[in-house]
């Protein structure tokens, strides 16, 4: 008995992928889902579904006004940071 192997190669873009390339090339779709890439699945030429890589969540800022007012309370400066840089970039 022999063995068959899948000689099926590619020639797409891998902006679709077929099942039987999910099947055989998974490595090669899982590396375009780490670039960010969508991919749509499709089954005999009709869309069956969607690869949508993860996108990470986005860390919230700091909220660096609360921040300062904790440090410097009601303080007000006689002059602002710009005028200061101006000032530093003058010397």
């Amino acid at each position: 008995m022999t063995r068959e192997i899948c000689d099926s190669i590619m020639h797409h873009m891998m902006k679709g992928a077929t099942v039987r390339d999910l099947r055989y090339r998974f490595s090669e779709i899982e590396a375009r889902l780490r670039q960010g890439e969508e991919i749509e699945i499709r089954k005999r030429k009709r869309v069956v579904g969607r690869l949508v890589p993860v996108r990470p969540k986005a860390s919230a800022y700091p909220d660096f006004e609360a921040r300062a007012r904790k440090i410097f309370g009601a303080k007000v400066l006689p002059v602002t940071g710009a005028e200061l840089v101006a000032w530093g970039r003058s010397k």
